[in-house]
């Protein structure tokens, strides 16, 4: 099961604070990007007199919201790792066994994940966000046939000069939490999954770091591991059902195909392609991520790393690149 866990631990994470930092002209907070959901879509932007783009379409609101949706893009991997965990009989093995639990999403073992991302050039001040997404992944025994993995993704997000000149804000973002239910016996093909309900909680602090919005979808992860290799993909689909009746309604789809590779040495090498796409505005973010973790072995494994990542594509205002660290405590079942 911890290997279920393991993907699903990465997840989403937001930010707010200095609310009066953030006012335009109006004096009313504007919502940013979250950064720790899917990735933002679109960034609010400013022009010399204050903020320019309407909470709307592809407004502030839905970009935060994107934000929350992609930060569990680094969580596929880690998900299918936790979920194969979950139905690999040598998941107790060792420190080997366990670094390639790291690569299973639905792994039957319990995982704190702390990751903090820096994105870079948003909007026209060249803006800065960094969120640091807070996501336990346990899992659960449901019978003697199927387990049930929670991965709870809860950003805490620092952000400057993006709502406006000048400005920043820190707080909580928008919390992801989704439930993996996946079978414990792996079948003849080897496969791997897990699949659940996913739901939005608009716990952000500012108006600035939450899209305000409840959202409901479902999510689903598969994943193939053949000796050091893992490959899989991590989707879901949130629908906004309810909140802010000033803030627009969201329809968010994402897409993540991940593959890692596990040397004897417990270094793992990783890859993901993050996909958010935003149904009602025709908008898409889609950036390239390349990391690298190392476990180390004890009486509470550790997995520590980093990465970067490129976007490929992006709305107009989102960021140009990014950064990534992580650390990972293991505590296998």
């Amino acid at each position: 099961m911890a290997g279920l866990c393991l993907a699903i631990a990465p997840a989403m994470a937001q930010a707010e604070g200095g609310e009066t930092a953030a006012m335009g002209e109006t004096g009313e907070s504007a919502p940013a990007v979250q950064a720790g959901s899917i990735a933002p879509l679109a960034t609010q932007t400013h022009g010399p007199a204050g903020p320019a783009e309407p909470a709307g379409a592809t407004g502030p609101a839905v970009s935060v919201i994107v934000t929350s949706i992609s930060a569990q893009s680094t969580s596929g991997a880690s998900e299918a790792q936790e979920i194969a965990a979950s139905t690999d009989p040598a998941a107790s093995g060792g420190a080997s066994d366990l670094a390639q639990q790291l690569a299973n999403p639905v792994a039957s073992l319990i995982q704190v994940p702390f990751q903090t991302n820096f994105d870079f050039g948003i909007g026209p001040d060249d803006g800065m966000r960094m969120t640091t997404n807070i996501q336990p992944v346990i899992p659960v025994s449901v019978n003697d046939d199927w387990n049930v993995i929670s991965r709870t993704i809860v950003p805490v997000i620092y952000q400057e000069d993006i709502t406006a000149p000048d400005s920043s804000q820190f707080g909580l973002g928008d919390t992801v939490q989704s439930f993996f239910f996946s079978p414990k016996e792996l079948g003849d093909s080897g496969i791997i999954w897990g699949a659940g309900p996913v739901v939005l909680v608009p716990t952000g602090t500012s108006a600035a770091l939450s899209g305000k919005k409840w959202g409901v979808g479902p999510t689903g992860v598969v994943l193939k591991q053949a000796g050091p290799w893992s490959i899989g993909m991590l989707v879901n689909q949130i629908w906004s059902i309810a909140g802010d009746d000033n803030r627009p309604d969201a329809s968010l789809g994402f897409a993540q195909p991940f593959v890692s590779y596990v040397t004897k040495d417990m270094v793992t090498y990783s890859s993901s392609l993050d996909v958010t796409y935003d149904w009602i505005n025709d908008s898409a973010s889609i950036p390239l991520n390349v990391g690298i973790s190392k476990l180390i072995p004890g009486k509470v494994p550790i997995s520590v790393g980093g990465g970067a990542r490129y976007y490929i594509e992006t709305p107009a205002g989102g960021p140009d690149w990014g950064l990534r660290v992580s650390v990972s405590l293991l505590f296998p079942q």
